[in-house]
């Protein structure tokens, strides 16, 4: 049977486009710059399944497409999607698992070496024709590595960091013991009083919403370093900013924010302590082909009427409630 898959994206890489392909379907593309167009494809389209980037589905979004089965997350995360609202209409969202762990956690420790060693910055600065070689950088061999959330990619972050010499330790309530090399924070307090690097791998949830604020970030050591590859909620960015222009913290190296792109007027934008990328940790080659593929796996599965691996359905509590 062939199936019509929505990618929200203007393309999937080939070894997911393949996977549907071969399996005889009709793939529809959202073209850069009409993002704006989502919502009136799904509603006049006769779609079977979203395989869903970066754009929203929310409960509107979700309920205009008739005859919508399955939203096939390209990534792990899926506060991007109305969960609940897919589960009312009997529809299951999946992830992809950790297809991306390595990218993510490559990205959180290059960031990390970026701002410790002010790298952005003083690139920048040799390029306009200084040459500061005075300028001094934090060695991280010896500094305590803190990791809010323990899941793959914080164990990926923790390997390497191991790797260079940091001592690691990682809070996250859903863990009785910690994996080798990683120490358990007896809770968040604890984790930021001890952390001279601060790196989050939590997702977002209403309680875990500026996890990050004003008091926590008081509590750092004075001159950590802020590391964000996870969702940016889970920093108040206002009081980051504060923070770092105070010199309480050396800076941050943040691959999410709250609001992406930022707005011209985002206070972190002006500060040379701050490194942003634009959401780009799952972005390397390797792992955009295994996000891929496995998106698509996912979305023929549940379309065929085979379930993926355990754990990928993110809502399938909510669905058996509202079956």
């Amino acid at each position: 049977m062939s199936y019509t898959i929505l990618v929200t994206a203007p393309r999937l890489a080939d070894e997911g486009r393949e996977v549907l392909e071969q399996a005889g379907c009709r793939l529809l593309f959202i073209p850069k710059g009409e993002e704006d167009s989502l919502g009136e494809i799904m509603a006049s389209q006769p779609i079977d399944a979203v395989i869903a980037r970066t754009l929203t589905l929310n409960k509107a979004t979700i309920a205009s497409c008739q005859g919508l089965r399955a939203i096939s997350r390209h990534g792990v995360g899926h506060d991007a999607v109305d969960i609940q609202a897919a589960a009312e209409l009997g529809i299951p969202v999946t992830v992809v698992g950790d297809t991306n762990a390595q990218s993510v956690a490559e990205l959180a420790i290059g960031l990390m070496i970026t701002v410790a060693r002010n790298v952005s910055d003083l690139g920048q600065r040799v390029s306009t024709g200084e040459w500061p070689r005075q300028t001094p950088g934090l060695q991280l061999s010896g500094r305590v590595l803190g990791l809010a959330g323990c899941g793959t990619i914080a164990r990926h972050v923790a390997r390497m960091a191991n790797a260079i010499g940091m001592r690691v330790i990682a809070y996250d309530p859903a863990l009785e013991t910690m994996p080798e090399g990683i120490s358990k924070a007896a809770n968040l307090d604890d984790l930021l009083t001890s952390s001279d690097v601060l790196s989050l791998h939590c997702p977002l949830l209403p309680s875990t919403q500026n996890l990050i604020d004003a008091a926590a970030l008081a509590k750092l050591h004075s001159g950590a370093i802020v590391i964000n590859t996870a969702r940016g909620g889970l920093i108040d960015e206002n009081a980051l900013a504060d923070a770092i222009m105070a010199g309480h913290l050396k800076g941050a190296g943040l691959d999410t924010l709250n609001i992406e792109p930022p707005p011209e007027n985002h206070p972190l934008l002006r500060l040379p302590q701050v490194v942003l990328t634009p959401h780009v940790g799952g972005n390397s080659d390797a792992a955009l082909a295994l996000t891929a593929r496995a998106a698509a796996e996912n979305a023929l599965a549940l379309l065929s009427g085979h379930p993926p691996a355990h754990g990928r359905i993110v809502n399938e509590h909510l669905l058996e409630i509202t079956q």
